[in-house]
């Protein structure tokens, strides 16, 4: 799963148009994509930041379209 070191999810939404900040954490591959679905989550303990939230991020030629 994918960590995006944002405040919250709102912050997140606000980001549509814009490249995406996010941490790796699979140590089997990269799980990033350029376009496509990603799924991921603030982790406050590893991003020392906001609160705890999921999302699904779906992507386009690196750019996040949509936030759910």
């Amino acid at each position: 799963m994918l960590v995006f070191p944002y405040k919250s999810k709102k912050e997140l939404k606000e980001s549509i148009g814009e490249r995406l900040n996010y941490i790796e954490t699979s140590m089997f591959g990269d799980e990033y994509r350029s376009n496509g679905t990603l799924v991921g989550a603030n982790r406050p303990h590893i991003t020392n930041m906001g609160r705890e939230f999921f999302a699904q991020v779906t992507m386009e030629d690196d750019i996040i379209v949509k936030v759910s």
